[in-house]
């Protein structure tokens, strides 16, 4: 149970270090909180900073992502797996070294994922693809890849209670995360259906 508890920990102090607000703040940029969507993410690294930035921070997420989740592996039972999983984007949302204000979890699921569930991934990155390719907005895309991560991550560890509760627990906390889109999105149709 300890070694447990501190994986957990790990895994929320690791996604609390966020990339994009120390990155921005490296290159003199501010913080990426203060502009558009206010979210300390991929997408809006990309708004203020151009792709390469975006990469960037993209990647080093994703890498940390996957150092957690062999860490997670090496140590730990499969059906608590995806429990790391939502301490790791617990951490990223709300991280504690960055004021409780940080990403979405998205990028971060997606590494986790990676060795969790590589099939799941992948799958999961042909279908924002392909969704992002038909609606043109990216957290509706990205809703439909922690869909098929979080059934990923489900099926591979045999639909145990504990992992479907964790990647239950993990879906919404990233449905949480994205609440001010999916109002704003809202608001838009209903205008435009007036």
């Amino acid at each position: 149970m300890g070694k447990t508890f501190l994986i957990y920990l790990f895994a929320y102090l690791a996604g609390s270090v966020n990339f994009a607000i120390i990155f921005f703040r490296l290159t003199g940029r501010g913080d990426p909180r203060l502009s558009f969507s206010g979210n300390a993410g991929t997408t809006n690294v990309y708004r203020q900073a151009g792709i390469l930035c975006a990469a960037v921070v993209f990647l080093l997420d994703i890498g940390r992502a996957i150092a957690v989740a062999a860490i997670a592996i090496y140590f730990l039972e499969k059906n608590m797996l995806p429990w790391v999983g939502f301490f790791l984007v617990l951490g990223n949302s709300f991280p504690c070294f960055h004021g409780f204000r940080g990403g979405k979890g998205v990028a971060n699921y997606l590494g986790f994922t990676f060795l969790v569930a590589p099939l799941a991934a992948l799958a999961s990155t042909v279908i924002w693809l392909v969704v992002y390719g038909i609606v043109r907005i990216t957290f509706i895309a990205s809703l439909f890849m922690v869909f098929i991560l979080a059934c990923g991550q489900a099926l591979i560890l045999h639909w145990q209670f504990g992992a479907v509760l964790g990647a239950l627990a993990t879906s919404l906390l990233i449905l949480f995360n994205h609440r001010k889109n999916i109002i704003n999105y809202r608001k838009i149709t209903e205008e435009s259906s007036e």
